[in-house]
């Protein structure tokens, strides 16, 4: 049987702390900024971790257990 292959999508979006969280960047940051003000700009610049309900789809897409 053939190695499973991660999804090139999630390797490139997603990363793994310390302790085997999942962190993600937030959404909305690439263009369009000169309406959004300056701390929703600066909230969407940190990393975030992924949230709860999503973390068993994301791991099964990176092939972690």
């Amino acid at each position: 049987m053939p190695k499973m292959k991660t999804k090139s999508s999630a390797k490139k979006r997603f990363k793994l702390t310390g302790t085997g969280k999942i962190k993600r960047k937030h959404a909305f940051k690439s263009h369009i900024l000169t309406k959004k003000s300056k701390k929703r700009k600066l909230k969407l610049t940190h990393a975030t971790l992924v949230h709860d309900a999503d973390e068993d789809n994301i791991r099964q897409q990176l092939r972690l257990k």
